[in-house]
């Protein structure tokens, strides 16, 4: 059907995009007129132009960057941390003549959250209560979030709420938002008690003092809240479902998965663990984890952008509040892509394409100023953790 499709989803007007070329238009021409997400994601960071969005922005490249790879070792004891307690979990299952088998999400969301709330120590582990409370609203909210609403397509429809999405959506959020809550509020308490220790990105929002003449003078503990909520979201969606659809893939093609055994064999070794340094020497396994991201973004569509205004784009008149679709059929675009539904990772060996959003055929998390440095906190690059 082209590069750009247009839909007409209810009453709403929904603009699809499908090629690298048109992507391409939109994040490096047109990224803040399609900026506007007011109606879908009403939490701080993922809204359009707000004074708190520009701070995050300005502060976000600067800040946080870096922090991202100081916190190697946070990231390698956290993945040894799960290791640790996935193989916990089974032997305890067969100590009580159960399977080896164990929730893997659930350890994977463990770790992310370690990683991204904190930014400098654990916060959940297997046994807490909390652990499990966080766990169940976050996948219960997600759970929600993913599905249809005929009245997202509909408006006149949401004050009858049909198929009680909203109603899940906000008690889920809201159970989460009670728990992220106590842990801000604990790390409130232990800044105001003279703690010493090293200072994260936790403390970098809670600290934050403004000027006063763009936006809040401080965060409130309420959006401080919100914020962390947001780059889990990023984090633990990005990172789980990539390290799953890798493995059922390599599962899916032992051939795939003896290459990448042989990488490992002949790099790391058997005496260690695949580190974050180790990356560069394991072309495969990046190559798995790239062909892994353009098959199987993490968030499909990525999250949707509506126009902000009535504008040209490619020709076409694109009214006001149409809602603009972008990612899936990138990555499957045979124009772009060889045999694009097959998972062959050796399209990568030797490519220079990278998913970081400048080359426009593998944009899994997206391109322009709206996706800031947390879509990549889980870790500079997701390998070692397939690895």
């Amino acid at each position: 059907y082209g590069p750009v499709v247009w839909l007409k989803l209810g009453s709403v007007n929904t603009m699809v995009i499908q090629s690298p070329k048109a992507a391409a238009e939109l994040f490096k021409n047109h990224d803040l007129p399609f900026s506007d997400r007011k109606d879908h994601w009403p939490l701080v960071i993922t809204v359009h132009t707000g004074a708190y969005w520009r701070i995050l922005l300005r502060s976000a490249p600067r800040n946080c960057t870096k922090r991202i790879y100081d916190a190697a070792a946070l990231r390698k004891k956290c993945t040894d941390k799960m290791i640790s307690w996935i193989e916990e979990d089974a032997a305890s299952s067969r100590a009580r003549g159960g399977s080896s088998e164990v929730q893997g999400a659930y350890f994977l969301f463990l770790m992310a959250f370690n990683v991204v709330g904190m930014l400098s120590r654990d916060v959940l582990d297997m046994h807490s209560e909390e652990g499990h409370e966080f766990f169940t609203a976050m996948d219960k909210f997600m759970e929600w979030a993913g599905k249809p609403n005929v009245a997202d397509f509909l408006p006149f429809l949401k004050w009858l709420n049909l198929l009680r999405i909203k109603r899940d959506m906000v008690r889920y959020m809201g159970l989460a938002m009670s728990i992220a809550s106590r842990f801000v509020m604990k790390r409130i308490q232990e800044n105001q008690s003279g703690r010493k220790d090293k200072r994260d990105f936790l403390d970098l929002l809670l600290n934050y003092e403004g000027d006063g003449k763009e936006g809040p003078d401080k965060f409130s503990e309420k959006n401080v809240t919100i914020i962390i909520l947001e780059m889990f979201f990023a984090v633990s969606e990005s990172t789980s479902s990539t390290i799953e659809w890798a493995m059922a893939e390599l599962l899916r093609a032992p051939n795939l998965m003896k290459k990448v055994k042989e990488e490992l064999g002949e790099v790391i070794g058997q005496c260690r663990d695949v580190e974050e340094t180790d990356i560069n020497k394991l072309p495969y396994l990046q190559a798995v984890v790239k062909e892994t991201l353009r098959l199987h973004p993490a968030i499909p569509l990525l999250l949707p952008r509506n126009t902000m205004q009535d504008t040209n784009y490619v020709g076409y008149h694109i009214p006001q509040n149409t809602r603009v679709l972008v990612a899936w059929l990138i990555g499957r675009d045979p124009n772009s892509w060889d045999d694009p539904l097959s998972f062959k990772p050796e399209r990568f060996l030797g490519s220079t394409v990278e998913y970081r959003g400048q080359h426009f055929e593998l944009i899994p998390f997206g391109s322009g100023q709206m996706d800031v440095c947390w879509l990549f906190l889980g870790s500079p690059n997701g390998s070692p953790w397939v690895g």
